[in-house]
């Protein structure tokens, strides 16, 4: 089995902790980080833990990389280049049959004894947000974010996961940003359709994924030092929103006193403390600026995103900075616009003849 996870530097503490709970519960499990940055440093990368860090750009099949980095903020670039990076783990990995994806803020608990038999016969497995109504929170982000959360993905060598991962992949290198006013969140929103076109296991499962968003009316208990959800065994949790956001979600969903999430959010909180004793968490991202240094605002990247394809923007973009790139955005803009017109009266004059052509001219300067 090979297991994966997709960073920036500044969550190599949370990489860390989760490739040392792997190696402690799945041993025979290769445990590889996709980084997101320039280059590797390995004082920051090294661990025990880690069996390969490998830089995305260098798994990148197309010369484009920096300008598809430009596009996307932080957040949306570590999903972007998920799907890509299981191809590109297909190849490095021949001889492996199981591949599972999972974000760096999860901590596993114990062996994937069941997702290991679900990928003996089944070529992709995904976990939904929630597994019961009546948290009508959830339910609502869910419907904004995804049904399934693309914290954990798992997929085998088959042809099946191969046209799913293919499908994903492209995807995410067109349309992988957080632009829930277009029905998109990232990575998650496209694997609501993965069901309708693939063979995809559901995993009901509630020690698989167990998260921030399953707390209420949880039912987990502690039995001899293993812990259980509604009876199911515990695999791994994911703390997304480690911090303000799961303490707050503890406070509301969970009832006062003792309880055994609590328990081991404290002993994972500890230990992240002490994962960021070199303060890596504080490491800027090496594509958060222009080659200059100045920062790049969003502003600029949703705006190269909107017209990089303009032939008016054939630099690469971060070679300029936000005033400078702008203003050539707006002059490829205007282009665009010109060529447009261009383009929309030759329809006309090729589909509805010249003297149609001609009348909707005279109509035109009328208006």
């Amino acid at each position: 089995m090979v297991i994966f996870t997709s960073i920036c530097s500044n969550y190599l503490h949370k990489a860390r902790l989760l490739a040392e709970s792997v190696k402690r519960n799945i041993p025979d499990a290769a445990f590889v980080v996709c980084l997101l940055e320039r280059e590797l440093d390995s004082a920051i990368t090294a661990s025990p833990s880690f069996d390969r860090v490998v830089l995305a750009k260098d798994t990148w099949e197309s010369g484009d990389f920096d300008q598809f980095i430009f596009k996307h903020s932080i957040v949306e670039a570590s999903t972007a280049v998920k799907g890509q990076f299981f191809r590109y783990l297909y190849k490095q990995f021949p001889e492996e049959q199981k591949f599972v994806y999972l974000d760096p803020d999860t901590y596993v608990y114990d062996d994937f004894v069941e997702l290991r038999d679900l990928l003996d016969s089944h070529p992709i497995v995904v976990c939904p947000h929630i597994l019961q109504p009546g948290n009508i929170d959830m339910e609502l982000s869910s419907l904004a974010h995804g049904v399934f959360n693309l914290g954990f993905l798992a997929v085998n060598r088959s042809e099946e996961a191969t046209r799913f991962i293919d499908w994903w992949a492209d995807r995410l290198s067109l349309y992988c940003y957080d632009d829930k006013a277009k029905g998109i969140f990232t990575d998650q929103k496209w694997v609501a359709l993965a069901p309708c076109f693939y063979d995809v296991v559901i995993f009901k499962h509630r020690g698989y994924d167990f998260a921030t968003w399953s707390l209420f009316e949880c039912g987990m208990t502690e039995e001899d030092g293993k812990y259980f959800v509604k009876g199911d065994p515990l695999r791994f949790i994911h703390y997304s929103g480690f911090g303000g956001v799961l303490e707050n979600c503890i406070k509301n969903w969970l009832p006062e006193g003792a309880h055994p999430f609590k328990d081991l959010y404290a002993d994972y909180k500890a230990k992240h403390i002490e994962s960021d004793e070199d303060n890596v968490s504080k490491t800027p991202w090496s594509y958060g600026c222009y080659f200059s240094g100045t920062p790049i605002s969003n502003e600029a990247r949703i705006a190269y995103r909107e017209h990089h394809y303009s032939p008016h923007l054939t630099i690469n973009p971060f070679d300029q900075w936000d005033d400078l790139f702008l203003s050539a955005v707006e002059k490829a803009s205007s282009a665009d616009s010109k060529v447009s017109l261009l383009a929309k009266a030759w329809r006309v004059l090729r589909h509805e003849g010249l003297g149609v052509f001609i009348k909707k001219i005279f109509a035109k300067l009328r208006g």
